[in-house]
């Protein structure tokens, strides 16, 4: 009897904690839920996690930058090295407004400029998110920038060209999903990141919104509505891209790999949904001039794909759909800048694997094999064949080979 007795107590002073607790906040676990999903949406632990790691956001990994290397902090909440002691209106002033507890401005490899179209709720649901996971002692020196872009006294300047503060509101004469769409994409998607041209300080291109950058070692492509790459994309094809890895006409690899596996793919159909719709409403740039290349390099690029390439992509380049890309509507074959072609015949290409799709074919890497010449020759040959996309140099290649050796060691 003084067992159950003992028990009851327990579990009732258990109840009254958990009480309390939901009471402050502290336990809200609508709210975790709610942040659980926006984080995914936010693509938090891509950057706040190093790949491989048991500890998710612990921070850790090194995110290049055209200035340099900053590594992303430690966001679980430990008290020292974490966000635990930080309250909820630190956490905002980071997420939308680029402040550090400190007040000094953070840099933009934090997407801030983004996330502040986010509501402030969403915000302090993230924060109820990550205030449940595990907390890893793990201290991160976050500024590897060079003198004097390691002084942070420079994002006065930038904020002030660049940074425009204020919650997303959408438009009356467009329909909920695509708003909601729109917010998704531009808020917490902060897909302009990567997909918007950047200027010679690293700030968006307002007016080339979305119509493709590269950074990383990987182009990300024009992903607009125009005659670009995603032209003949419907908005199915858009979502099924986003939701799973591949659609009928491409496959996911490198950081938009990442992005499907560890956001995206994460998110509900009605959400992919809705950013398909979006972007397909977003107007482009018109289609690219006719490209020209010498016909000894396109004969000796074309037998060079019928050796290597064909019995995956087949000799028209259809691929098989929903699993090997479409050689014709792939988005990096209509893309003027090269570097995710060389990049995939070099070092081969890993697929995505989603709770949806956990498996797939990977790119196999032909840098072992052909020499710089035979890459630019096939490469010119895809690029030619199936785009409009300019001849790539033996030059070209060369560098890519260096830049990629360099990422190894």
């Amino acid at each position: 009897m003084r067992r159950s007795a003992r028990f009851a107590l327990t579990a009732l002073a258990l109840a009254a904690g958990v009480g309390k607790a939901t009471g402050a906040g502290l336990q809200d676990f609508a709210a975790v839920e709610r942040g659980r999903y926006l984080a995914a949406a936010a693509d938090c632990g891509s950057c706040h996690t190093i790949p491989g790691s048991d500890h998710p956001f612990s921070g850790g990994r090194p995110i290049e930058t055209p200035f340099g290397v900053l590594v992303a902090p430690n966001i679980t909440p430990d008290r020292e090295t974490g966000i635990g002691a930080w309250s909820d209106e630190e956490f905002d002033a980071a997420v939308r407004n680029g402040r550090r507890r400190d007040g000094k401005r953070l840099y933009p490899a934090m997407p801030f400029p983004y996330f502040a179209r986010m509501a402030k709720e969403d915000v302090k649901d993230i924060r109820a998110f990550l205030s449940t996971v595990e907390p890893v002692h793990n201290p991160v020196t976050v500024n590897h920038l060079p003198f004097p872009l390691n002084q942070r006294m420079a994002m006065t300047v930038w904020d002030k060209l660049y940074f425009r503060p204020g919650e997303f509101t959408g438009q009356s004469g467009k329909s909920e999903q695509w708003n909601r769409g729109a917010y998704l994409v531009e808020g917490p998607g902060h897909c302009g990141a990567c997909h918007t041209p950047k200027t010679f300080l690293g700030g968006d291109e307002s007016s080339k919104a979305l119509q493709g950058y590269t950074l990383q070692g990987w182009v990300a492509p024009d992903i607009t509505s125009g005659q670009g790459p995603l032209a003949q994309w419907s908005v199915d094809d858009v979502a099924q891209y986003l939701k799973t890895g591949h659609n009928r006409f491409a496959a996911a690899a490198g950081l938009m790999g990442e992005v499907v596996e560890l956001s995206t793919s994460k998110l509900s159909d009605d959400d992919v949904k809705a950013m398909a719709t979006y972007l397909k409403d977003v107007a482009g740039p018109k289609p690219a001039a006719e490209s020209s290349a010498d016909s000894k390099v396109l004969t000796a690029g074309g037998a060079i794909y019928q050796d290597l390439c064909s019995a995956c992509h087949k000799s028209d380049g259809t691929g098989v759909p929903n699993l090997i890309p479409n050689l014709a509507e792939a988005s990096t074959v209509n893309t003027k800048d090269p570097t995710t072609v060389l990049r995939v015949i070099l070092q081969g290409a890993q697929s995505v694997a989603t709770e949806r799709e956990p498996t797939g074919p990977a790119m196999p890497a032909f840098g072992w094999q052909l020499n710089d010449a035979q890459v630019a020759a096939v490469a010119t040959y895809v690029r030619n064949h199936w785009g409009k996309a300019p001849a790539i140099s033996e030059d070209e290649v060369k560098q890519e080979r260096a830049r990629l050796e360099a990422r190894t060691n």
